[in-house]
């Protein structure tokens, strides 16, 4: 043996683990496929000439030499709890009312993570060195399986750096995504075996066999969401842990968000319960946890599950049917959103025959392609999705699907957004744009007007009577009720006959847009589609900026000084107001009499009676929709929260008034009818 084979060897080693950190865990490949086997058959070579230099942690050792005789049992060193689950956002709320409550109204950030959908497992390392690996079994005592976590390339064998804590036990997920199951089924197939059915089911068979040669032929991944024993850790909290535990080559759980107290909570899920990112494994909820570790010290454990998380759990539906074929959607900011056209399939109880791709990089990720057999899922209220590719029912060669480079309705060349997924049609002129715009103007999240659905959207542009947003409110009854739209005839035959929208059709309509003239700048600009503004983003501009000539005059330094605005948000705005398109669309809204002043422009906010006001609205209400109270209390220079803490200045309370009744009075706070909170504002209306 020379000196330079060794030097060679360690070499070896530590680039291999560079690379597989940076292929598992950073999801930036920095070599080919080819490149990295080259690498790892030379330390293989080097080490069988010199077996004296082969460590238990090299890279080559991740698939034992034989398999285990069977699986022992093992006794957790803390034990592995499970998690209690809720259903509802009544259940949620509930459980984050009693945690608040339990520590007596203190602020808490609460860390929210998907709930990956895959098998328990805990880690364990000793002076750097993975010396264990457990199932969770029955929380005190789980299967040994060592032996098929070395094989899991996204864990170190060593952890990174020369600081590791004597003990560090970490608690995870072990997790298959769903690109490398359709992989999996595809060998299946051809080795004359049956096809797994998810990634859970395949990811539990394998990390309990006996052999680890076949679980490093799967593929298996782990990310890191807790902690068990450990000497020497810093950390404090979990955000803390989590990048501490991330920089000595631990995958930590993904996309972790911190939230300011249980109103940010109830806002994530709501978000999430209508879309969930592209992910590219399989996840059943998602979990909240609180952050601090002093504070969950003292909240403390049940018998099974500690008091300091919950899951939020959806029920998820599957179904298996064929893709057809891949259409395209153009979106009111232009998005291109590739579209599965499905054969019509029952997933919980609706007929399902379309579902989202998302965008070009989930088409490539799931190489699915027209004729292909695919899983769609259903989880909650979020629309379906392809979530695999059933590759080995891929009976024939199928092309590979192009995403189209110009727009499929104006022949615009399509551009992808810098550093994103996302692809667009640019031109602001685009009829599919027009379109989705004007349907969203007229929404209750837009300008609220009554009458202006998709279906007189469609009408007013087929008959070539408006163009733009201040077309609309240049329609005249008259103009309106004399078109002639197709309508499906009452009856047993059920035909689509030509009739006329009327009289009352066109002055309901005409009112609606009459109405929306005074809603204000705030909800002009959440209403005309610019990038990245929605009704919150546009309250916090316009209270810097109360008028349109403001507004113009603001640099984009000016507006992502704003609290809340980052650099692209205004630079968003800033884009659009001083584009052609963005300046005319404005001037004609202007010309037409829209106002695009915020109400409240031309009086001192600290008039207001609710100025500086944190309110909270709960129960039903009689003379205001929920929007229009918050919009109200906005408007007069308060902040409409949505949960109830010390910090609450009041509660509307409407009829059947729930927990944040209940916690208000807990807590002191003062509780008022809709009819004195109407009393205390009649001054500055």
């Amino acid at each position: 043996m020379t000196t330079s084979d060794k030097q060679r060897i360690d070499e070896l080693r530590d680039q291999i683990r560079r690379l597989d950190h940076l292929y598992y865990v950073e999801a930036s490949p920095e070599v080919s496929d080819l490149e990295y086997d080259r690498l790892l058959e030379e330390l293989k070579r080097l080490e069988d000439e010199h077996p004296q230099l082969r460590t238990s942690d090299s890279p080559t050792q991740r698939v034992g030499d034989a398999p285990v005789p069977h699986l022992n049992q093992v006794a957790h060193t803390v034990s592995m709890l499970s998690i209690d689950n809720t259903y509802s956002r009544e259940e949620l709320q509930a459980y984050l009312d009693r945690t608040e409550k339990i520590l007596e109204g203190e602020l808490i950030d609460w860390v929210m993570e998907y709930k990956i959908d895959g098998v328990a497992a805990s880690v364990r390392y000793e002076d750097g060195m993975m010396a264990l690996a457990l199932t969770r079994g029955n929380g005190e005592v789980g299967d040994d399986i060592t032996h098929n976590i070395r094989t899991v390339r996204d864990l170190p064998l060593r952890l990174v750096g020369n600081k590791a804590p004597s003990v560090l036990e970490v608690r995870g997920e072990v997790y298959m995504t769903n690109a490398d199951l359709a992989d999996l089924n595809l060998r299946q197939i051809e080795s004359g075996s049956d096809p797994f059915k998810n990634t859970r089911n395949v990811t539990a068979g394998t990390i309990r066999l006996l052999d680890p040669s076949i679980a490093a032929e799967r593929n298996l991944r782990f990310f890191c969401h807790g902690v068990g024993e450990t000497t020497g850790l810093a950390a404090t909290n979990h955000i803390d842990f989590l990048a501490e535990v991330g920089a000595m080559g631990i995958p930590p759980t993904p996309e972790v968000k911190l939230l300011k107290g249980s109103g940010a909570v109830m806002k994530a899920v709501a978000a999430l319960e209508q879309e969930i990112p592209d992910l590219p494994f399989e996840v059943d909820g998602i979990v909240f946890k609180v952050n601090n570790f002093d504070q969950r010290n003292r909240l403390g454990v049940r018998s099974k599950s500690p008091r300091w998380l919950i899951a939020y759990k959806f029920e998820k539906y599957e179904a298996v049917t064929r893709l057809e074929s891949i259409s395209v959607q153009v979106g009111k900011t232009g998005t291109i959103t590739p579209v599965a056209n499905l054969e019509p399939v029952d997933i919980a109880d609706t007929t399902v025959s379309r579902a989202s791709l998302h965008n070009a990089d989930e088409i490539e990720r799931l190489d699915v392609r027209e004729g292909d057999v695919v899983v769609v899922e259903k989880a909650g209220k979020i629309i379906p999705k392809v979530v695999r590719v059933e590759k080995h029912e891929r009976k024939a060669d199928l092309p590979v699907w192009k995403f189209p480079t110009h727009c499929p309705q104006c022949q615009t060349e399509l551009v992808r957004d810098q550093g994103g997924v996302y692809i667009r049609c640019p031109s602001p002129s685009c009829p599919a744009q027009l379109r989705q715009r004007l349907i969203y103007f007229g929404s209750r999240t837009g300008m609220d007007i009554d009458g202006l659905g998709e279906e007189v959207v469609d009408l007013l542009l087929e008959r070539d009577v408006v163009s733009s947003y201040a077309d609309l409110y240049r329609l005249t009854v008259d103009q309106v009720a004399s078109l002639n739209w197709l309508k499906q005839r009452k009856g047993k035959d059920g035909q689509m006959i030509d009739v006329q929208v009327g009289r009352r059709n066109a002055e309901n309509l005409i009112k609606g847009i009459e109405a929306s003239r005074d809603r204000g700048l705030a909800r002009v600009l959440s209403s005309i589609s610019i990038r990245h503004v929605g009704p919150r983003v546009a309250q916090l501009i316009t209270r810097e900026y109360p008028t349109i000539e403001s507004l113009m005059e603001a640099s984009v330094d000016d507006l992502a000084a704003i609290h809340e605005i980052g650099e692209a948000i205004a630079e968003s705005v800033h884009e659009f107001c001083h584009s052609d398109y963005g300046r005319e669309t404005l001037m004609e809204l202007a010309d037409v009499g829209v106002d695009l002043k915020q109400p409240d422009a031309d009086s001192p906010r600290d008039a207001s009676p609710l100025a500086g006001k944190s309110i909270v609205v709960t129960g039903t209400l009689q003379h205001f929709k929920r929007d229009e109270i918050k919009d109200l209390i906005e408007k007069l220079g308060g902040r409409a929260s949505s949960s109830v803490s010390k910090k609450t200045d009041f509660v509307v309370a409407g009829e059947k008034a729930g927990s944040k009744l209940t916690k208000a009075n807990d807590l002191g706070v003062e509780v008022i009818s809709e009819e004195e909170f109407r009393h205390r504002i009649e001054s500055s209306m």
